[in-house]
């Protein structure tokens, strides 16, 4: 039996960390929901390492906690509200929960280097609307994303330039795992327009204009690890 119809959709947008995911799903003056918010915590003893190294592997999807953030997209999904954790980078920790709604909006983004490990379950789940993986030149990822965690305090700077070294010799690895799992690789531009065509074909069945309220609290920075 085919999964039952739900009123409401996501765009998954997935891509390299530092490809610019969080400032593009801003701009779409859409709902976004923070996938890095269902990270492990740092004392989780499932965590992955990385290969000869004593690091914590945050690249890996047995990093994050893949079930949590489609049980929270379903029920958005189907109620128009949730409750996420409030997840700290910097200290690899949940600090705090808080309500998250969509108004009546018609499609809603989730954002996250790990967006496209959930592509098939969503789609499974009849809730997705378009799977996208940014993609650009692996440099100015690595010098975008360096600048941000450094910026934002995010881990040791030690730790920071050996993980950005290696994203950046990966990156074009990264980009094909994610389309081998249903994201379609593409620049910004090309995501924007595919994501309003979503919103326009999401937005036929509503009876009125669409909203996009964001979360309850502070609004979010900009990033995503």
């Amino acid at each position: 039996m085919s999964p039952q119809p739900h009123p409401t959709r996501v765009v998954l947008l997935a891509g390299p960390s530092g490809s610019g995911k969080s400032s593009l799903a801003a701009r779409t003056g859409l709902p976004v929901l923070r996938l890095d918010d269902f990270y492990k915590e740092g004392v989780d003893p499932t965590l992955p390492l990385v290969p000869g190294s004593t690091d914590i592997d945050w690249d890996s999807p047995l990093s994050w906690d893949a079930d949590a953030a489609v049980a929270a997209i379903v029920e958005l999904c189907r109620t128009g509200r949730t409750t996420v954790p409030v997840y700290s980078i910097a200290t690899s920790s949940r600090e705090d929960t808080e309500a998250f709604g969509l108004g009546q909006a018609p499609v809603f983004v989730a954002e996250g280097i790990f967006a496209a490990d959930i592509v098939a379950r969503c789609g499974e789940l009849g809730v997705l609307a378009d799977a996208l993986c940014l993609r650009g030149r692996p440099s100015t990822t690595y010098r975008r994303r360096l600048l941000r965690d450094l910026r934002e305090g995010r881990k040791s700077v030690p730790f920071l330039l050996r993980r950005g070294w290696r994203l950046m010799r990966a990156e074009r690895g990264i980009v094909a795992r994610q389309a081998a799992l249903g994201a379609h690789p593409c620049a910004k531009a090309e995501a924007l327009s595919r994501i309003e065509a979503a919103v326009t074909m999401g937005a036929v069945a509503l009876p009125s204009p669409v909203t996009a309220p964001a979360r309850t609290t502070a609004a979010p920075t900009a990033g995503g690890r």
